[in-house]
């Protein structure tokens, strides 16, 4: 047979391959899911985040139809989680928790960040909003932000503030740099750590979430000495902000939602926003949620693209005030 006769049969060859090709992840769509769910969480067990997504996934699993494993992957300021699932392969079955820390101000706190937070993930939903505030033990002679400020002043240098997430730093270096005071920074992977670590005076200061502090707070084992919102928190209602108090027009905002590796079908992201959508809207869900710490806080796949963006230039402008460099 002539190689002219050949080419046709070759070229039909390849366009049957190719056109099975683009079929495959159509046929793959339509039965998804069909095997379990992974979503990673690029903190610590015990993190309010951590404690929110087992709840989101126990309640997920009834209308997805697959379990869905939460898998803690902590470390490098959250890069780590984050990394390996914009790595991952775009097939739904793997999925980040991820927010602030992550995607707003983790590029004005790496020099050199291993993922883009914008092209290297699919947005899929807003989930919550995280409330936080400065926290001292009961071993210190401060009580107040203000007496906090005034021992710092007088003693520079001899207090230590710890972080597990970038939050917690943008907030301990915005009060050092608005104050003028000198507090020595420690990074560490978790709140939870950074908590065991204060309540035992190896720290002084940190910046806890609600479900890490505040319980002890109630138990009278920590002192709350500042919120970060601009609206005080009704579990602390007679702590200021810090917009209030030593830091005027600040305002922090920490967020959580779910994202996806970059090019994720569209029927997989609009499935899953909508099945986030009607668990938020469950009034008993929302307590549930609720109760551990996070304000539910919907926004569907376009508009919290949308919200990510605009967040990013929010915090590197908070980072730009408190004087970050990035590492």
């Amino acid at each position: 047979m002539s190689k002219n006769r050949l080419a046709p049969c070759a070229t039909l060859a390849v366009l049957a391959l190719s056109a099975l090709a683009a079929a495959m992840p159509a046929a793959a769509q339509d039965t998804w899911p069909s095997n379990r769910i992974t979503f990673v969480v690029p903190f610590g067990a015990g993190t309010i985040t951590d404690a929110a997504t087992r709840v989101i996934a126990d309640y997920l699993k009834t209308p997805i139809g697959q379990p869905i494993v939460v898998e803690n992957r902590p470390g490098a300021g959250a890069t780590l989680g984050s990394r390996s699932v914009a790595r991952a392969t775009p097939d739904g079955y793997t999925f980040l928790i991820g927010g602030n820390t992550t995607h707003s101000a983790a590029p004005s706190l790496f020099k050199t960040l291993p993922y883009d937070p914008i092209a290297d993930f699919t947005p899929i939903a807003r989930i919550g909003k995280l409330g936080s505030f400065v926290a001292t033990n009961l071993q210190q002679p401060f009580k107040t932000i203000h007496e906090l400020v005034a021992y710092a002043k007088a003693n520079p240098g001899k207090l230590t503030y710890g972080h597990g997430n970038g939050g917690g730093q943008i907030v301990g270096e915005t009060i050092k740099k608005r104050a003028g005071i000198e507090i020595v920074r420690l990074p560490y992977s978790s709140n939870p750590t950074a908590m065991t670590d204060m309540l035992s005076n190896n720290i002084q200061l940190m910046v806890p979430d609600a479900l890490t502090g505040v319980p002890l707070v109630e138990a009278g084992k920590v002192i709350p000495l500042a919120v970060a919102s601009k609206t005080r928190n009704p579990r602390l209602p007679s702590t200021p902000t810090l917009d209030e108090s030593v830091a005027p027009g600040f305002e922090m905002l920490p967020w959580f939602g779910l994202f996806g590796p970059p090019g994720l079908p569209q029927p997989i992201v609009t499935r899953m926003s909508d099945e986030v959508g009607k668990m938020l809207a469950n009034p008993e869900f929302a307590k549930r949620l609720d109760s551990i710490g996070p304000e539910p806080y919907f926004m569907a796949a376009e508009p919290f693209a949308a919200f990510v963006k605009a967040d990013i230039p929010v915090w590197t402008e908070h980072a730009k005030v408190a004087g970050i460099e990035p590492q």
